[in-house]
């Protein structure tokens, strides 16, 4: 097992790529803090994986506030004994809107989930990386094409964008503690988000449409959870600082 002995915390787990990421850490023989805040679907996540080698424990919590972070990397802990990996998947999307006609509401709420929640997460991990004295500690932050691609509105791209500058930033600065922090950047991934997002605002999704026509066939969330899986196990020792693409080409052009 790639993960066995190892303590995760998963963001936005309890659906879509963060569900897919925790039930394969899971089955990798990881302990699994799955943090969100619908309760019941972790519940469900952590009742379909029980027979897995790892353990899911599921873990209330809104990321854009500072004490979910606090509060989940102590139950990591004291549950568990540890912390060695956090994925920041939890995000929200925004209505394509561009910066003429964007909300002060759309602006404070994309940052606050997308940015300033993992690095709330990110602070909260690498202290209890440094408390442990051992060396080490992973961090994988889910960004999105949106980061150097134009695909969605101002709010959410910024947001991103941000997210990957925070990675480089962390993984220069723990870099002699051996603590690694590396990026995914998804695609156009089948999840339920177009279910919850705002209506598209007409004139930035007739922009951002351009360059979705040209977005490849559509990954899965199990996609993105083999590229965390790498990221989190020691195949990828050597790889810090890094953004991986998972989006089929889609940046390649």
């Amino acid at each position: 097992m790639r993960l066995a002995g190892k303590t995760a915390i998963v963001t936005g787990a309890s659906a879509g790529m963060g569900e897919a990421i925790a039930a394969l850490f899971a089955r990798e023989g990881a302990n699994v803090v799955a943090v969100a805040r619908r309760l019941d679907r972790l519940e469900q996540l952590a009742a379909a994986e029980k027979d897995a080698p790892g353990k899911i424990l599921p873990c209330r919590g809104d990321i854009g506030e500072p004490a979910t972070s606090r509060r989940m990397v102590d139950l990591a802990v004291t549950s568990f004994g540890r912390l060695d990996i956090l994925v920041n998947n939890a995000g929200i999307m925004d209505d394509n809107t561009a910066v003429g006609d964007v909300s002060d509401e759309m602006i404070h709420d994309l940052l606050r989930v997308n940015t300033c929640g993992p690095l709330y997460a990110m602070r909260e991990a690498i202290r209890a990386f440094l408390a442990q004295g051992d060396e080490g500690g992973n961090i994988i932050n889910i960004a999105s094409v949106g980061a150097i691609h134009q695909t969605a509105g101002v709010a959410y791209c910024a947001s991103k964008a941000a997210l990957v500058s925070a990675t480089r930033n962390t993984a220069y600065m723990y870099l002699e503690q051996g603590i690694r922090c590396n990026a995914i950047s998804p695609g156009g991934v089948l999840t339920d988000i177009p279910l919850v997002m705002p209506k598209a605002n007409d004139f930035g999704f007739g922009r951002t449409s351009a360059l979705l026509a040209h977005s490849p066939e559509m990954g899965m969330p199990e996609d993105i959870a083999n590229a965390a899986m790498f990221l989190a196990s020691d195949e990828s020792k050597f790889i810090n600082g890094v953004v991986l693409a998972c989006d089929g080409g889609w940046t390649s052009f």
